[in-house]
């Protein structure tokens, strides 16, 4: 429910032959402090229209606004502010939200239009650690937040399945390697045999050069090297499955690097068409000096074809199977020059979707200040830290509510969500620091809290034999209730600026100021004290209990009803 739009109707009925409908809608704004009102609509650009002073133009809408919205319009220093009815609104927000239920906020801005989202891409043989949690969630919950905008979300995980690596892996197996120990545990062993290559390489340089021989043979499409690849593949993908069902998250594609193989030569050809392609040190780059790039580095001396030409690949490939209106990649910030070289060269090329390629970048996941990194066959796995997580909170699950009934699946609920909210309640380009302690703490800014405050709401109405779906009048003061209600008015523009600025902690913040909010009101209001607006009350507990559910299930995050 946007009251600005019934505040500028308003304003509109006076102002009709000096400003358009939109554009009045456009200034109204939401002042900073509570005594200002609810919604403000500053008079400055009418001043030079009506030739008088804005003040003057103030206190004559201020006498003009009629809504039954508005308990009182008044003028303030240039500005008509209009404080809500909150009587009357609260009765409408919480009709609306229990009407709509999970389908409240729910945009038509996308109009089905699909979006590409390169997201999470770990590399095959190799564990799945906690430096692609990021790009995970973060992609996840965006494809949410678009599919509640009314877009076409498409996921695909662009694995990093090929490359000189595979061919040292497969030449370490077939000197070191045992059938069976990769069969029990696939990616341990298999980064056993990658490590164990390299050292041994330090001493015996030759193995580089077996390492070559067998990625070419691969390339080449030998039938030992491709049949051993494809097992590493199908081994690797049933490891991150398991990771990927914790998580909740599923994919529209698996098409990883190699699926471009046989992509690439049209590229390079349609580089060589348009004359964009120049030889430097016998590689084959797109000069790109006037965007003040470097070159982009398309074809080695060896001929061998690159990132930027398989990611060319990639976005031709993307652009005509899925038709998209935008394509994003939530991929690291340290690749921002990598995405800027690829739009400049597809400008290059005279497509006119070149900018419609976006990537959305992020910040480093730490851990004690530095940066979480692999040494030499030591990782941070993120599925270690995820049945951690859910370990810890099972622990605190025993000690607050030993007798829940299914102890195990809320663990599993409050584990993962304490490590996906830490994540999302950060903006994306910020880096963030990793403390699982502080992660699961049940008060302050974390994920259990916001769970724990759901599932209270939750408990409140289950106590009450409060069902939701039956009708009843809503009598309200809305004064104790307004902070609450004030956030659920404001969900849907927050959806809205998340899928504008791509920033799922938008959803992260509002939802943690709902459950504060509704906490502070639980510490000061009898809900349960039989009166005539024990229902009316009940009613508020169900709509911040829908409202906390569907801010949760927007970052891809679950809720228990009880905890």
């Amino acid at each position: 429910m946007r009251f600005s739009e019934e505040f500028a109707a308003a304003l509109y009925q006076v102002l009709k032959d000096d400003l358009p409908k939109e554009e009045i809608q456009q200034l109204i704004e939401k002042p900073k402090h509570a005594e200002h009102g609810d919604l403000a609509f500053p008079c400055f650009s009418l001043a030079k229209i009506q030739r008088m002073a804005p003040q003057s133009i103030a206190e004559q809408l201020s006498r003009a606004v009629q809504s039954p919205l508005f308990e009182k319009v008044e003028a303030a220093g240039g500005y008509v502010n209009a404080f809500l009815d909150k009587k009357y609104v609260t009765k409408l927000v919480l009709e609306e939200v229990m009407a709509k239920k999970e389908q409240y906020g729910t945009l038509h801005i996308g109009k089905g239009e699909v979006i590409a989202i390169d997201m999470s891409s770990p590399n095959i043989a190799k564990p799945f650690s906690m430096g692609h949690l990021r790009s995970t969630v973060i992609g996840q919950s965006l494809a949410l937040l678009l599919a509640k905008g009314g877009y076409r979300p498409v996921k695909i995980n662009h694995l990093g399945d090929w490359g000189t690596q595979f061919g040292k892996l497969i030449a370490a197996y077939k000197k070191w390697g045992d059938e069976q120990k990769v069969k029990e545990q696939p990616i341990k062993e298999l980064l056993a045999l990658y490590v164990k290559f390299h050292d041994e390489a330090e001493r015996n340089p030759e193995l580089e050069a077996q390492g070559r021989q067998w990625f070419k043979r691969l390339e080449d499409g030998d039938q030992e090297a491709v049949v051993l690849w494809e097992w590493f593949r199908e081994e690797s993908l049933k490891d991150f499955s398991r990771i990927y069902q914790l998580l909740n998250i599923e994919f529209d594609s698996y098409a990883g690097e190699a699926f471009y193989n046989d992509k690439m030569d049209r590229i390079v050809r349609r580089l060589e068409e348009k004359g964009l392609l120049t030889e430097s040190e016998q590689a084959q780059v797109v000069l790109l000096a006037e965007e003040e790039l470097p070159p982009c580095l398309i074809k080695k001396s060896d001929g061998a074809t690159l990132y930027a030409t398989r990611d060319l690949a990639a976005a031709f490939y993307r652009k005509e199977t899925y038709h998209f209106a935008k394509s994003l990649y939530v991929v690291g910030g340290e690749q921002r020059l990598h995405f800027k070289q690829l739009t400049s060269v597809l400008r290059r090329m005279g497509e006119s979707w070149a900018d419609d390629l976006i990537h959305i970048p992020f910040g480093m996941m730490r851990k004690d200040g530095k940066k979480m990194s692999t040494r030499k066959g030591q990782v941070v796995l993120l599925e270690e830290v995820l049945q951690e997580s859910i370990a810890l909170a099972k622990k605190n699950i025993e000690l607050k509510n030993p007798g829940l009934a299914n102890k195990e699946e809320v663990a599993r609920q409050v584990g993962v969500g304490a490590i996906v909210f830490n994540d999302l309640k950060n903006y994306r380009l910020n880096n963030i620091d990793f403390s699982l302690e502080d992660i699961l703490r049940f008060e302050g800014e974390t994920g259990p809290y916001v769970q724990y405050t759901h599932a209270r709401a939750c408990s409140i109405l289950r106590k009450a034999g409060f069902h939701a779906e039956e009708k009843r009048t809503i009598v309200l003061s809305g004064e104790k209730e307004w902070e609450a209600v004030s956030l659920m008015m404001s969900f849907p523009e927050a959806i809205e600026k998340a899928i504008n600025d791509f920033d799922p902690s938008r959803i992260a913040k509002h939802t943690i100021q709902l459950a504060q909010a509704f906490n502070k009101y639980y510490a000061e209001v009898k809900v349960l004290e039989e009166d005539e607006q024990q229902l009316s009350r009940l009613a508020f507990v169900s709509a911040v209990a829908q409202l906390l559910k569907e801010g949760l299930a927007l970052l891809g995050i679950e809720a228990p009803d009880e905890m």
